[in-house]
């Protein structure tokens, strides 16, 4: 009797991770909800605790909407994108509060990528992936993302000034984060030498404005195509350069490639880091390639991060881009021609990497 009990129990546990792993898209939505409606500028402006009769008084919702936007509350709270706290008297609304998490969604100052990655532009494709693996000899550029819309993300952005913003704005507001974080565990030690550097892939140029106003002494600018500087901010020190970095890259003693060698296969970042190369000074002049991206593997290895390094990998094949292990990072440097590298795994997920001639 006990075997069939720990069967059944079996059963239902498996059941349980499968269905974990089947409504994840809840959570994805339901953080999408929040940022649509505001919630964590609501509560924020309440004073960091908020019941829901306040929260809808910030976010213009019929009291109607008040039990079903309680039972968004509990998908947010159990994700800890919230918390929540009861009150002694029987009765009484419980308080919502802000977390760290939600906390980067105040003012707008991480909404933007989150929007991006939600978008059902950027979604939708996945929808199709396994019909993307179940097709025979496909074009070399036929991305899932190509697969769903007709054309490249990037083909895309060109014609489309909504879908530029969105990804130029999430972007962006990536770099504002990760590139501060960098450069305050760092900054000092990667940046030192250097008077020169050249963003490539810089979009509207929030890294290389991070990096000049920390360090003023450094000449920034930033490479990317001619649409995308178009569009970029004129109050800035930052110089913006139209071009192509499969062509060629200005010269720098350093060059940036924050979240870009990511998007392409292994030929293509050996033609970039090659143009790099030609841009950059001897090692001994101090001359250096900074890449900020995944290194799979490296730094903190537990379950959490492991999951989310996979699964940014998977997210890549919307470009038919990838993230890397050590030993592909080494492979692509060295046929590109560099003498060394350094791994500095300290920005989560991702990590820094110094390239050297």
């Amino acid at each position: 009797m006990e075997l069939i009990h720990s069967t059944e129990h079996g059963l239902l546990d498996a059941q349980l991770e499968l269905w974990h792993n089947t409504f994840a898209f809840i959570k994805s939505m339901a953080l999408k909800s929040a940022i649509d409606l505001s919630i964590a500028d609501a509560i924020h402006l309440h004073g960091g605790a908020a019941t829901l009769p306040q929260i809808l008084t910030k976010i213009n919702l019929h009291p109607s909407k008040i039990p079903n936007l309680r039972r968004l509350m509990r998908v947010l709270t159990t994700t800890n994108v919230f918390s929540i706290q009861h009150p002694l008297a029987h009765g009484n609304e419980p308080f919502y509060t802000l977390t760290s998490v939600s906390r980067l969604l105040i003012g707008g100052s991480q909404t933007p990528f989150t929007a991006l990655v939600l978008n059902p532009i950027i979604v939708s494709p996945f929808f199709e992936l396994g019909t993307w693996f179940q097709k025979h000899e496909l074009p070399s550029d036929l991305c899932i993302f190509k697969q769903t819309h007709g054309r490249a993300i990037w083909e895309m952005t060109k014609q489309d000034a909504t879908l530029d913003a969105l990804v130029n704005d999430g972007l962006s507001c990536d770099s504002q984060l990760i590139v501060d974080i960098a450069i305050k565990l760092h900054g000092a030690e990667i940046f030192k030498g250097i008077s020169s550097l050249i963003d490539v892939g810089g979009g509207i140029g929030a890294a290389a404005q991070a990096i000049s106003k920390a360090f003023p002494h450094v000449e920034c600018s930033v490479l990317d195509l001619a649409h995308v500087i178009a569009k970029v901010p004129t109050d800035t020190d930052v110089q913006f350069i139209a071009g192509d970095m499969f062509d060629s890259i200005p010269p720098a003693d350093a060059v940036l490639l924050k979240s870009v060698l990511h998007d392409w296969d292994h030929d293509d970042c050996v033609k970039i880091l090659k143009n790099c190369r030609k841009a950059i000074p001897p090692r001994e002049a101090g001359g250096k390639v900074i890449i900020i991206n995944m290194v799979i593997g490296a730094g903190i290895s537990d379950s959490k991060h492991r999951e989310m390094q996979a699964m940014f990998d998977v997210y890549m094949m919307l470009v038919n881009g990838m993230e890397r292990d050590e030993q592909e990072w080494k492979d692509i440097f060295s046929e590109a021609g560099f003498s060394n590298y350094r791994i500095i795994p300290v920005l989560g997920v991702r990590s820094i990497i110094e390239v050297y001639p």
